[in-house]
């Protein structure tokens, strides 16, 4: 099933998810010196040594507005049970006051947080299955059971929509021992702006997730801002301090999901997007789209999104959101 991928052994997956194979060269992500891993802008002296943390949001409809979301460094959207999303927001460079609402581990929450040295992660619990799988990680578990302390539930939201936290309280909780992450991505310097060459002037572009309901997800570059503004099933998507998503950079890896035979109290059946192996990758960065690949060789090891001839594609430093796509479900508009 799923947390093969956290131990190394078990079911293998798919080589590819795409029909065009990039080179076999291989890239590791680096930034500039005295630059955040996970954002390649200049790095607070205080930080840089600091542990990434990963929070579980919900992006359910009834969660929105969610808090903290445009704190992150990067944000992670994976499809979970029945075509809703969520979210695992990865905080390093600095914090925020608010962060919710939590919500259940998945296990691609996971084969995402193997890249990232050994982090912190928050969550509000999860199944058996998934809660051995937390267990296991190489990560500092810093849920809602361990530290209840650090989490309260927000007056005004319906529950399980309410269970909030901060990440000071949250970084404080870890007593495990914590690495900093390593560099997620490449980055162009500072105001330099991406060659034309392999790239197009960014279009409209679209990402879905559809089963029993839709989620549709749209980015539109904002020139005023040099961000790439979002809408969530038709609306701006605004955090809870109304200010709408707008990351410098988002990157939209075509992933594969299978069922990992579990299901949840509805009856749908929890997927889990396959984060080892090969495919498309579009990147919407410095106004402008490039469409690449991504690979990754094994759950230990970072994903590198390059161009067709192996060259790494370089984002504009700032924060980035990473769409888990399934295959066919993307599209320029």
């Amino acid at each position: 099933m799923l947390g093969a991928a956290c131990s190394g052994g078990g079911k293998k997956q798919a080589a590819t998810t795409s029909t065009t194979q990039p080179p076999s060269t291989t890239t590791t992500p680096a930034v500039a010196a005295n630059a955040s891993p996970l954002t390649g802008l200049p790095a607070d002296p205080a930080v840089p040594a600091r542990a990434a943390l990963v929070v579980k949001i919900d992006n359910a409809p009834k969660a929105r507005p969610q808090a903290g979301i445009n704190d992150a460094d990067v944000v992670v959207e994976e499809g979970v049970e029945g075509g809703v999303t969520r979210f695992a927001t990865v905080f390093q460079s600095h914090d925020s006051p608010a962060v919710g609402p939590v919500r259940s581990a998945r296990s691609t929450d996971l084969l995402f947080a193997r890249q990232l040295g050994r982090p912190l992660f928050a969550y509000s619990g999860a199944n058996a299955v998934f809660e051995d799988l937390v267990r296991k990680a190489p990560l500092a578990n810093v849920g809602v059971s361990r530290f209840p302390t650090a989490y309260h539930r927000e007056p005004g939201r319906p529950a399980p929509y309410n269970l909030f936290s901060e990440t000071k309280a949250l970084f404080a909780s870890a007593v495990d021992d914590v690495t900093p992450p390593p560099p997620l991505f490449s980055y162009r310097a500072v105001g330099e702006a991406p060659p034309e060459a392999g790239s197009e002037p960014a279009p409209r572009v679209e990402a879905v997730w559809k089963l029993n309901i839709t989620t549709t997800v749209v980015y539109a570059w904002d020139e005023a801002s040099k961000t790439f503004k979002r809408t969530t099933d038709g609306a701006p998507h605004l955090d809870a301090a109304r200010v709408q998503v707008a990351p410098q950079n988002v990157v939209f890896q075509v992933v594969g999901y299978h069922n990992t035979g579990l299901v949840d109290r509805s009856g749908a059946q929890v997927p889990e997007a396959e984060l080892v192996g090969q495919g498309d990758a579009w990147v919407l960065t410095g106004g402008r789209l490039i469409k690449g690949h991504w690979s990754r060789p094994a759950d230990d090891q970072t994903t590198a999104y390059t161009l067709a001839s192996g060259e790494p594609i370089r984002l504009t430093p700032g924060r980035t959101w990473v769409e888990l796509v399934p295959i066919g479900n993307l599209r320029a508009l």
